[in-house]
Formats: C-alpha cells, sequence, structure tokens
C-alpha cells in the first residue's frame, strides 16, 4: 500500500482529538469538479443552526453540534449515538476563491463548495508571430536634476 501522508495527518489528528472529550471528527470526502472543490461532511443528526464554517486566511474550519436528549427519567438500554462537538480544519493553500465558498446542509450531510480562483485556472496564451510586433524604441533624456550628470534611457 502507498504511503498517503494526508491520511496519516488525519490518523494522528484523530487520535489527539480523540483524548478531548466531546470532540470528534467528522468524516468527509473532497474532490474536484471543473473549475471548484466538493467537500462533503457527513453530519447525521445535526441541528443545521449548529454548524459553523468560517475562513480565516488559507484556514477552512467546520463546527458542528450534536446534542441528544431523552425524556426525563429514562432508563437508557443502550446509547451509541454520540452528542457533543464536531471540528473539522483544512488548509485551503493557493488559488482558491475564499469569498465564493458557499455550502448546503441536506439529509445529514454538509457540502461545501469551494471555488478556485480565476488566477488558478489553466488558461490559453497567444503566441504572437515576431513579423507583426513592433520594435520598441529608445531614447536618451537629459536630467533636469541639479548636479545629475547622467542620461536616463526612456522608451517610447
Amino acid at each position: 500500500m502507498k504511503f498517503d501522508p494526508f491520511r496519516e495527518l488525519d490518523r494522528v489528528a484523530g487520535a489527539l482529538l480523540e483524548n478531548r472529550p466531546g470532540l470528534r471528527l467528522m468524516p468527509m470526502d473532497l474532490y474536484r469538479e471543473k473549475d471548484h472543490y466538493i467537500l462533503s461532511a457527513d453530519l447525521p443528526g445535526i441541528d443545521p443552526g449548529s454548524v459553523d464554517i468560517d475562513v480565516d486566511g488559507q484556514l477552512l474550519t467546520i463546527r458542528a453540534e450534536r446534542t441528544l436528549r431523552g425524556a426525563e427519567g429514562v432508563k437508557w438500554l443502550t446509547r451509541e449515538r454520540e452528542s457533543g462537538s464536531f471540528l473539522r480544519q483544512l488548509n485551503l493553500g493557493q488559488g482558491i476563491d475564499t469569498e465564493g465558498i458557499s455550502a448546503r446542509y441536506e439529509n445529514g450531510v454538509l457540502n461545501v463548495m469551494i471555488p478556485v480562483s480565476a488566477r488558478a485556472k489553466p488558461r490559453k496564451i497567444e503566441v504572437v508571430s515576431g513579423e507583426s510586433s513592433a520594435p520598441v524604441e529608445s531614447t536618451a533624456v537629459e536630467s533636469t536634476e541639479p548636479g545629475a550628470g547622467h542620461q536616463e534611457a526612456v522608451e517610447a
């Protein structure tokens, strides 16, 4: 199996976060489709109002809170669904339009659309024939400053 540094980093971060009570990682997928990235994170049972997404520089942070309540006096037989805080942070790197990031929460899945900036998109460079370009002329101009005895080249 090939070594994947990102998977290893996630594993280490997950192990560190497990030691913090109430803080959980959310499983996610991230892929690129044309000129934007799509991040899909599983957050079943989360109130959409508790989801907080912010961008600070190139750091995208997703936080969410799940609270499970039972009726008073209830005697639990089993309780496998966890309540608590969920957190995920990603370094977006360069070439991302952070102003255009949008998110949608539907059926327990948070989808974050992260557009690629126009500067980072591939583009065609027009090749101009050498015969059609005009040569740049250079003329000498005498400086008008007192004590300046040198000439400056100015392109016309």
